[in-house]
């Protein structure tokens, strides 16, 4: 059950409207909820009770999907996927699972990215990444030895990038989980994608 009360159509500011017409088309996402990937979105909604954050997770979450940015898409999103299975995010997890695909990555690897540590599917660069999402994520730190790894295959602004890309990821997990929103209202049934509608 959702925590704090979400803002209807009627009761939005402009700003927070542009942001419903994105997502939500010309329904009023709280009478009528559901995105087109099958969410609730209520994340949305309930940030709505913020406009200007409300705005600025528009604008950091979506810059960071766009096409070139300098940390590659799928390194993008092995991250986002085991910051989601680290913060015990089902929503995240889950909608991420999606974007995985659509950015290319092979069905037996996302299958495997829960145990990558004893997967040999992933290369060199991906360990290096998964290695330094568990560890900021775990232990606020990044070790030395999986730092040069990411050196030996990443600039300095695509290393920025992703640790940028894990604490945003994180800081929104743990705000969805908090709040019971989107697939984090139920806190038994764990790390299970929940199909798009179309699935």
């Amino acid at each position: 059950m959702k925590r704090l009360a979400e803002v209807a159509k009627a009761d939005a500011t402009p700003e927070v409207l542009a942001i419903y017409r994105e997502f939500f088309g010309d329904r009023d996402p709280v009478a009528a909820p559901g995105t087109a990937t099958g969410t609730p979105g209520n994340y949305w909604t309930t940030f709505a009770l913020a406009p200007d954050l409300l705005q600025m997770a528009h604008r950091d979450l979506l810059s960071l999907l766009q096409p070139g940015r300098r940390l590659a898409a799928e390194l993008r999103e092995l991250a986002i996927v085991r910051t989601g299975i680290v913060g015990d995010s089902k929503f995240e997890y889950s909608q991420h699972l999606k974007m995985a695909r659509g950015v290319g990555i092979a069905e037996h690897k996302l299958a495997a990215i829960k145990g990558w540590t004893t997967s040999d599917l992933f290369s060199p660069v991906e360990r290096a990444v998964m290695a330094a999402t568990d560890e900021i994520l775990s232990r606020n730190l990044v070790e030395d030895a999986t730092f040069a790894a990411l050196k030996s295959h990443l600039a300095d602004p695509a290393i920025l990038e992703l640790f940028v890309v894990i604490g945003l990821w994180r800081m929104h997990g743990l705000i969805v989980r908090a709040l019971h929103l989107e697939y984090d209202s139920d806190t038994t049934a764990r790390m299970q994608e929940v199909p798009a509608p179309c699935e």
